[in-house]
């Protein structure tokens, strides 16, 4: 898409992430009061805080997202969708998590498949969002389309590029490749190395709609500066 967003349009594409092994209830408080203020979509957290940035958001419009399986995606099937189900009990509204990366270098994409599905079926009956975050600094691009194809039918909300702890983070060609695959069935979510405007508007134009930074509000200032 050409880029044609509102100051107010390009915020509320932003999850607002504080995903840190060391952040303390303060760090929370401020993330949860940015997020207001900017009207970001959502604050992207561990599932550990989940319950207390939902009572600091609890009269706004900002959604919280617990990451599940974070950030390596090595638990079980039934550790992820406890876990999920845990942080829709304590208020989550969104749930971004990691598939298992080994099995899908294994080639088996009837695992992949069986915990999206447990995953998504547990996040639409409560109405969450899901998210499945495919770590893409380690696949190829043959792995990267079987998971946009299994997501295909699966219809989760959005697939994602990245945890923004791997090696690398989103780039275009992924986001395009992505949005290639899923087509209108399923959104991209671009998440890891977004740090300036210039880099998320790349992101949206190849196909993002959704935004995972921490740098949002540097991002939002960048573009409020040039659209005056």
């Amino acid at each position: 898409m050409t880029f044609q967003l509102s100051v107010t349009e390009l915020a509320n594409m932003v999850d607002h992430t504080l995903l840190k092994a060391d952040a303390k209830r303060s760090g929370f408080e401020k993330l949860c009061q940015e997020a207001e203020d900017y009207g970001f979509k959502m604050v992207a957290i561990n599932s550990a805080p989940v319950s207390l940035c939902r009572e600091l958001l609890k009269e706004s419009s900002v959604h919280v997202g617990a990451a599940i399986g974070f950030p390596l995606g090595q638990t079980t099937i039934a550790t992820k969708v406890f876990e999920v189900t845990d942080a829709i009990k304590n208020g989550a509204g969104e749930i971004d998590y990691v598939i298992n990366i080994g099995e899908l270098k294994e080639g088996n994409l009837a695992y992949i498949e069986q915990e999206m599905k447990g995953i998504v079926a547990v996040c639409q009956k409560n109405n969450v969002l899901s998210k499945v975050i495919l770590e893409n600094c380690y696949l190829t691009d043959k792995e990267k389309i079987a998971v946009c194809e299994i997501a295909k039918r699966v219809k989760p909300n959005f697939v994602k590029t990245s945890t923004g702890f791997g090696t690398g983070g989103a780039t275009v060609e992924d986001v395009k490749l992505m949005k290639e695959v899923v087509g209108a069935d399923v959104k991209v979510k671009a998440a890891g190395g977004i740090r300036d405007f210039l880099t998320a508007k790349a992101m949206v134009e190849a196909g993002a709609e959704r935004l995972g930074t921490s740098s949002g509000i540097k991002i939002v200032n960048e573009y409020r500066a040039l659209v005056k």
